[in-house]
């Protein structure tokens, strides 16, 4: 018998998958769990247990609350409901507690707000364009991007063993695209500044938001070749979208203005005394940086040009989270990297001139949350997720960008590695990623098989190919090789910095090649235009 080919309204099997997800992320809850575990289960207890003026003050623990007020109050729901599970992890002193009921909650809430992910996702195979792709449901875009997005392995591991709430984060980011892309403006603004009031790292990808808004919302007519038509401003829409931005922060902030806390809520959320890096160096342009300093610093002592005594000490590498400085290159300043991070994103500004729709609005935020990644202060490995879950929308659209976006989740995935450090992990982590991988390469290519005829190329250069095999050969090093060498004891960072450099490299080159795209569209447009 042959099975009947689902209809497209058909979401039996957008079920199946998001069950399986679920069942998957049941069987990882007694895994290990990272210190973002006791840092959630503090903010339980803080805001169960203190009253609103006490909960950005408090400092028991060392982990003290740094997220906005909205995820205050979430966490602040999540313990009326922790109480019926263990009363004693709502205790403030009660540092690091772990017990077996405590663990079951906080993994059930991750699981349970990503009811919230798993809705996104399916408005968002809802925005798909329907051109590419089989008859076939498994090579229908919209199944692909369901898989990219659910059982992204990233949020899988992040979330599901080292702990964090992204899920539910970005669903609220990926809701807001769809709300977009569906030409629903003001509910992506509304859900957007809610997300803001959550967690407050989107604030890398707030230009894109703020400039196709105004361009493409507040100006509501074109001139013919595409540019601005000035006459067509809609005051009452800018007044729309600035009364929902407003309300939103009067709503999260507005109890600690009044009480005067603003300055003592701002210094939590902006610690700037953090170093450049993080303990382990994300893979981007600072890591590189670091590095060409570490080598400079190592031969300029082995040639006898530097005294080692007046070198800075080795505080890029000792795993704490401080300032630092370099031995040789100038120090990088918080202001610096502004800058750098505002100059990488000009490009953005495309958008103004030509918006391209919400798809020229949706290359853009990738391009914002890549080049915030690249150049930002202080930039968590995590971050990668903002680019690669957007950027799966466009992967399963068009072909240059599939082949960007396999090179970038490649790659940005292997740098979360170093999150799971423990022996029992290793091998979920070396399946799940391989899993994930053989999924989006063999997905992705029999989508645009035919475009691969037409244009005699696969999606990826052999280059590409041999840098990503490259991958292997940096794990078997770290893994395997390196822990039974007499340098593990003296040099415990290596691994780390092996992987950071080595996944530099590639993320780096998406993000040019991401670069050049947009600029070749921008230069496509303006010869059409000629």
């Amino acid at each position: 018998t042959v099975m009947a080919t689902p209809r497209v309204d058909d979401w039996s099997w957008f079920l199946a998958l998001a069950l399986g997800v679920s069942f998957l992320k049941c069987i990882l809850i007694n895994t290990y769990h990272s210190t973002d575990f006791e840092v959630h289960r503090n903010w339980l207890a803080i805001t169960h247990s203190f009253p609103v003026s006490k909960w950005y003050h408090e400092n028991t623990s060392e982990w003290t609350l740094d997220y906005p007020p909205l995820f205050a109050w979430f966490e602040y729901g999540l313990s009326h409901v922790a109480q019926h599970f263990d009363k004693e992890m709502l205790v403030v002193q009660n540092l690091n507690y772990t017990s077996p009921a405590t663990v079951l909650f906080q993994r059930l809430s991750v699981i349970v707000t990503d009811m919230v992910f798993i809705y996104a996702v399916k408005e968002c195979c809802r925005s798909v364009r329907e051109e590419k792709g089989s008859k076939d449901l498994l090579g229908h875009p919209f199944f692909i991007l369901a898989a990219l997005l659910l059982w992204n392995f990233g949020l899988l591991i992040v979330d599901h063993i080292h702990f964090q709430y992204n899920g539910f984060l970005f669903g609220i980011l990926l809701l807001s695209v769809a709300r977009h892309l569906q030409g629903r403006h003001l509910e992506g603004a509304l859900l957007f500044a809610v997300l803001l009031n959550l967690k407050h790292i989107y604030l890398y990808i707030a230009p894109a938001y703020g400039i196709f808004l105004l361009r493409s919302y507040c100006f509501t007519e074109d001139n013919t070749d595409g540019s601005v038509r000035w006459s067509s401003f809609s005051p009452l829409r800018l007044v729309a979208l600035g009364s929902i931005v407003i309300s939103v922060c009067a709503l999260s902030f507005g109890p600690f203005i009044a009480m005067g806390q603003l300055p003592q809520v701002l210094s939590r959320l902006f610690p700037f005394k953090r170093g450049l890096c993080h303990a382990y160096w994300a893979p981007n342009v600072w890591a590189l940086y670091n590095m060409v300093d570490k080598a400079l610093s190592v031969l300029g002592v082995r040639l006898k040009l530097l005294d080692v005594t007046k070198l800075p000490k080795a505080s890029m590498t000792g795993g704490l989270v401080q300032e630092f400085q370099h031995s040789i290159l100038p120090s990088v300043s918080p202001s610096i990297t502004l800058i750098c991070t505002l100059l990488s994103i000009m490009v953005m500004l495309s958008i103004w001139r030509r918006p391209r729709g919400t798809r020229g609005f949706l290359r853009c935020l990738v391009v914002c949350a890549l080049g915030s990644f690249m150049f930002g202060w202080h930039v968590h490995e995590k971050a990668i997720l903002m680019a690669i879950l957007p950027f799966s929308i466009l992967a399963v659209e068009s072909r240059e960008d599939a082949g960007i976006f396999l090179m970038l989740t490649t790659t940005g995935h292997y740098s979360l590695f170093p999150l799971l450090f423990t022996a029992a992990e290793l091998p979920i982590k070396v399946l799940l990623m391989l899993l994930f991988t053989l999924y989006s390469f063999t997905s992705l290519k029999k989508l645009f098989r035919w475009e691969k005829v037409l244009s005699q190329g696969s999606i990826l250069n052999p280059l590409e190919t041999t840098y990503l095999l490259g991958l292997v050969a940096v794990e078997i090093l770290c893994e395997v090789v390196y822990p039974l060498s007499p340098w593990q004891h003296t040099l415990p960072f290596v691994p780390l910095l092996v992987t950071s450099v080595y996944c530099s490299l590639g993320v780096s080159y998406s993000f040019i090649r991401l670069y050049v795209s947009l600029l070749r569209q921008d230069g496509t447009d303006k010869h059409k235009q000629l």
